[in-house]
């Protein structure tokens, strides 16, 4: 046992990162074969279908472009639609920024051209608790767009053979992956109330016919939950808001 971890721990770093993005990866490849199989239903050669994974690299944005291209949708459309879906993302990159502030610029784009929601997620917990070498994190983004795009590549391949992908309970799959790293990253009482009240709201607004909307006020929501609830958990223990407690002990 003191071998493996020995072994574990001499492995380069990237090879962490690859370990890390696997949760990304048993999500991304079923999700990426529902998109490949659309992609390929709506008339998308395989070549565009693999292109917009690589340029666009959305998940949710290329799935309703897809859609709405198989519907004839004019392309300015198309465009206005998933720029409104993918809106999110400004909050994802705000809420990383004061991490990347060291970095260079180029090496800034390069991590935010592959920020997701699912990488998001991972680097949102790792870097509170710590700063991973920038091999890591790259590894886990790149991991992630790769099985990404293997997925899209085999959906678009077999695409031809399955006429309808609802059977196959793909479309679960990606809830199902944003429940395991929901989980991952709680740790205490606050996180779970933050969780489920704004779900509870996302689903609520999702059925009172906010659409794509209902996620970003739902983030914002819980964002701000978190941080009343953290404050008034610090002035509970402490008296006064944002001071430390006094280690015991202490004259």
């Amino acid at each position: 046992m003191v071998a493996f971890r020995r072994s574990l721990r001499s492995k380069p770093v990237w090879l962490h990162g690859v370990a890390r993005a696997a949760p990304i990866v048993m999500g991304y490849i079923p999700i990426g074969f529902a998109y490949g199989v659309l992609a390929q239903q709506a008339g998308l050669s395989l070549f565009n279908t693999l292109a917009m994974s690589v340029i666009v690299y959305a998940g949710s944005s290329q799935l309703i472009a897809t859609g709405l291209f198989a519907a004839g949708i004019p392309a300015w459309s198309i465009i206005a639609t998933t720029f409104v879906v993918n809106l999110r993302h400004l909050l994802f990159s705000a809420a990383l920024s004061p991490y990347l502030k060291g970095w260079r610029k180029r090496e800034v784009a390069a991590f935010a051209y592959e920020l997701t929601d699912e990488s998001f997620a991972l680097h949102s917990a790792a870097f509170v608790a710590r700063m991973p070498p920038k091999a890591e994190i790259f590894a886990i983004n790149v991991t992630a767009q790769l099985s990404w795009i293997l997925g899209g590549a085999l959906g678009a391949v077999v695409g031809g053979w399955i006429t309808d992908v609802k059977p196959l309970a793909l479309d679960y799959t990606l809830p199902a992956m944003f429940i395991g790293l929901l989980v991952m990253q709680i740790k205490v009482r606050r996180e779970i109330v933050v969780a489920v009240l704004s779900g509870l709201l996302a689903v609520a607004m999702t059925v009172g016919g906010f659409g794509r909307w209902s996620v970003i006020v739902a983030t914002l929501f819980g964002a701000t939950l978190g941080i009343v609830l953290e404050r008034l958990g610090d002035r509970g223990s402490n008296g006064q808001p944002g001071i430390p407690a006094k280690p015991e002990g202490d004259s």
